[in-house]
């Protein structure tokens, strides 16, 4: 979950805290780069962008899934997911060191890709590693992971912790903290015995 519905949670609630702070950065940014200062339309439009590519990498991301985890495997596409979130933390992180609005709508794109192949391939993972007896049980932390996520990027916003001016970059960098967890800690699980049996033709490492 901490690389999973985690990742989706913690970036539909971290983008609140530092909106003033963005849209400030962006009207900086293009004073700087064209010598006058945007209109309220224009940064409205460009934060807009910011806000819903996230949905749009989402889709993408989604699409993605259930191919990835066919081809690949559960614990495989799990480990791909990654790939986006370090990609977004590393675009948004260094957004305003390199003067660029752009990065954090890349960065919000490649975070959506991230949490819509992690929110469908971790349910589909843990629902297929599960004992029956606790498949349920297990199948709703995604649910849980999800919430912790939201509560998490809430957490980090508060001005006593990341939702300042100085470290908005920071706040936009965090998902690459579970990601990371997930890249060391995933390669020791097992892969999902109904992949092995069903995709791989594996019927003894499924059992």
């Amino acid at each position: 979950g901490i690389g999973g519905a985690f990742q989706y949670g913690l970036q539909v609630s971290i983008i609140n805290s530092p909106a003033e702070y963005i849209k400030s950065f962006i009207r900086e940014t293009w004073l700087k780069r064209y010598g006058s200062s945007p209109s309220e339309e224009i940064i409205t439009l460009v934060w807009s962008f910011v806000v819903s590519i996230y949905s749009i990498g989402g889709l993408l991301g989604s699409l993605s899934a259930g191919y990835l985890s066919v081809r690949f495997g559960r614990k495989k596409a799990m480990l791909f997911t990654n790939i986006p979130a370090l990609l977004s933390a590393t675009l948004m992180g260094l957004s305003r060191l390199c003067g660029s609005f752009e990065m954090i709508i890349a960065g919000r794109l490649f975070s959506g890709v991230c949490g819509g192949l992690a929110l469908n391939i971790h349910l589909m993972y843990v629902g297929e590693c599960a004992p029956r007896k606790l498949r349920g049980l297990i199948a709703i932390t995604a649910s849980t992971a999800t919430a912790i996520g939201k509560f998490v990027g809430f957490a980090l916003g508060l001005r006593e912790v990341l939702g300042v001016d100085a470290l908005w970059p920071i706040l936009m960098a965090v998902n690459a903290l579970p990601a990371l967890v997930q890249l060391l800690t995933l390669p020791f699980f097992p892969d999902s015995p109904r992949y092995l049996l069903i995709d791989k033709k594996d019927k003894e490492g499924c059992i």
